[in-house]
């Protein structure tokens, strides 16, 4: 899970689906192109500002 702030002052939360060897910025970056992409307004494209938590599988 991948928690993106944005400019409205709200957080995006997005689940990105990655082998468990990912980088934390592969999922950061991950996010942020699905975001980017989509009606909302803009996220801070700062790895710093992102809240990342992996999941384990079910």
């Amino acid at each position: 899970m991948v928690g993106l702030p944005a400019v409205d002052g709200k957080q995006y939360v997005y689940r990105v689906y990655a082998p468990g060897d990912a980088l934390p910025a592969d999922l950061f970056w991950d996010a942020w192109h699905c975001h980017d992409e989509g009606p909302f307004p803009r996220a801070w494209d700062l790895f710093d500002a992102a809240v990342i938590r992996r999941v384990p599988a079910a």
